[in-house]
């Protein structure tokens, strides 16, 4: 079974940063991928940031140039610094791991990141 535990919310004034940390803990295959969702009230869960075990990455358009992913293989961690936070950044936000070996997804209990205007 494997678990993942976000750190790093909180609450930051426009123009500020953040980093999010995710560790995942268990068995899960070296072929896989983690990255973040976010969802905000009344919003459906979108898709931020995700980063490959062999260094692929992708980023909402809505994050590009202020959001930036990272990784530790040997711990199973993933990163997201986040830059230049917007009001509309607030959300909920959740790490989110998958294992191309066994098909199976992870989700984290999510974080909160409220930035103020």
């Amino acid at each position: 079974q494997v678990q993942l535990v976000e750190s790093g919310g909180g609450l930051v004034q426009a123009g500020g940063s953040l980093r999010l940390s995710c560790a995942a803990s268990g068995s899960i295959s070296s072929a896989n991928t983690m990255g973040w969702y976010r969802q905000a009230p009344g919003k459906q869960r979108e898709l931020v940031a995700t980063m490959s075990s062999v260094g692929s990455t992708y980023y909402a358009d809505s994050v590009k140039g202020r959001f930036t992913i990272s990784r530790d293989n040997a711990k199973n961690t993933v990163y997201v610094q986040m830059n230049n936070l917007k009001p509309e950044d607030t959300a909920v936000y959740y790490c989110w791991a998958r294992d191309h070996t066994i098909l199976i997804s992870y989700w984290g209990q999510g974080t909160q990141v409220t930035v103020s205007s």
